[in-house]
């Protein structure tokens, strides 16, 4: 259920959003690229190249675009005043240093507010996603909710020049490769003639459109919906962005009718090593075992189903299905996933999330993450990587200490656990 097909992960959000604010805002997690599971930490602010240098980069990065088959007219007229953008490195050097708790994301990813627009955007765009429903057999929630969380149904697209940003990130080495990747695939989008550079915005990362696109997802997945010849995902009218995501989910395995996920009780005494996204088991065996919905009924049989325990033992748990791992491939972040199920469900007018969280708690910083992951593998629960990233090798690596120290073995990378560990 975990195959990854993006090249795009995204890490927890920076900024504070309150429960009530405004859909004003994207809450999409920053971008991030994977280059490989573990690994990839942010060098110190003297490694950063500046300014100097950046025309002659220039110079030389026109002959491997001229090699890809980017006409000169087209570079030109894309790198026309384009400059070093000292604040897209900024925001990339400091991006993984806070996280937000999965709780604080869903409480601004479904606040009252987002889940009052989404409900407003589904009736308004009503007959469209239908149709883009009824072509590519994907929930139109689900569309909705990404829409929601990419751009705030829209209104934030991002206002960054993307030849500009990815020129800076591609410059400027640290992942230079991967956004050179992306900066090729953005000038092949203006030289087929779906929009130009001025029009061409996103996010410091590079993400664009209402659905806030990569250059190589777009070429990959976006779609003409309107028919004008232009696979316009930056425009006001968001239907060629709505399409393109519809699509993007179908070719990675959308299943119509399956919820990405049920919010469950798990039975007193139960064994938490089963929460493991590596173990599946139908819907009949995990009732055997005395999983249930929130009312205690059985949940229905969706297929092929593993327990998800974003924040431990003492959070919400979830028994989550291939759908999940769809939303994924757009962004790995289990919050967002979580963000994107939960907002479609309370669009179409599901509960809110019932059980409680362990608010008293919060998310560890960059430094008590890698501290983690050394301690870890100190006393003999190798993590695989010291990195500051919480993902599955990790999660083992801390079920196991728990296990040995007969602690709730939830794998939840927790204060508490550190604090165990020093």
């Amino acid at each position: 259920m975990r195959t990854r097909i993006l090249s795009i992960a995204l890490v927890a959000c920076t900024a504070t959003m309150a429960q009530a604010e405004a859909p004003n805002t994207s809450t999409r997690p920053e971008a991030r690229p994977v280059l490989s599971t573990q690994g990839d930490l942010p060098p110190a602010d003297s490694d950063v190249k500046g300014p100097d240098g950046f025309i002659d980069w220039v110079a030389a990065f026109r002959s491997r675009a001229a090699e890809q088959g980017i006409r000169d007219d087209v570079l030109d007229a894309a790198f026309s005043g384009v400059e070093y953008d000292p604040a897209v490195i900024k925001r990339d050097r400091n991006q993984n240093e806070f996280t937000k708790t999965v709780w604080e994301y869903l409480d601004s990813a479904a606040s009252d507010a987002r889940i009052k627009a989404g409900k407003e955007a589904l009736a308004e765009h009503a007959e469209l996603l239908q149709r883009i429903e009824d072509h590519y057999n994907v929930d139109k929630q689900a569309v909705v909710a990404i829409w929601g969380l990419e751009s705030a149904f829209g209104t934030f697209r991002g206002s960054d020049p993307v030849i500009r940003s990815l020129a800076t990130l591609a410059y400027d080495g640290r992942r230079g490769a991967f956004f050179e990747g992306q900066l090729i695939d953005a000038l092949t989008i203006l030289q087929n003639g779906d929009t130009d550079a001025a029009h061409m915005r996103g996010s410091w990362a590079g993400a664009m459109g209402h659905t806030q696109f990569m250059p190589s997802s777009f070429l990959s997945l976006a779609v003409d919906w309107t028919g004008d010849g232009k696979r316009d995902i930056w425009s006001d009218d968001p239907a060629d962005a709505l399409a393109s995501a519809a699509n993007y989910l179908a070719e990675n395995g959308w299943t119509k009718g399956q919820p990405w996920g049920v919010e469950v009780r798990l039975p007193d005494g139960f064994d938490y090593t089963l929460a493991d996204r590596e173990i599946e088991k139908q819907g009949t065996d995990w009732e055997a075992l005395g999983v249930t919905d929130m009312s205690g009924d059985p949940v229905p049989d969706h297929g092929p189903a593993s327990l998800l325990l974003p924040g431990g033992h003492e959070g919400a748990a979830f028994m989550i299905f291939e759908n999940f791992s769809v939303i994924e491939s757009y962004n790995t972040a289990d919050a967002y996933v979580i963000g994107v199920g939960h907002l479609g469900d309370r669009i179409l007018g599901g509960p809110a999330i019932q059980a409680e969280w362990p608010r008293e708690d919060r998310a560890l910083t960059l430094d008590e993450r890698l501290e983690l992951q050394e301690r870890l593998q100190d006393v003999g629960f190798d993590p695989k990587g010291l990195d500051g990233r919480i993902g599955p090798l990790t999660i083992a690596a801390v079920r196991g200490y728990q296990e040995s120290r007969d602690m709730v073995p939830d794998g939840y990378a927790s204060l508490r656990v550190l604090n165990a560990l020093r």
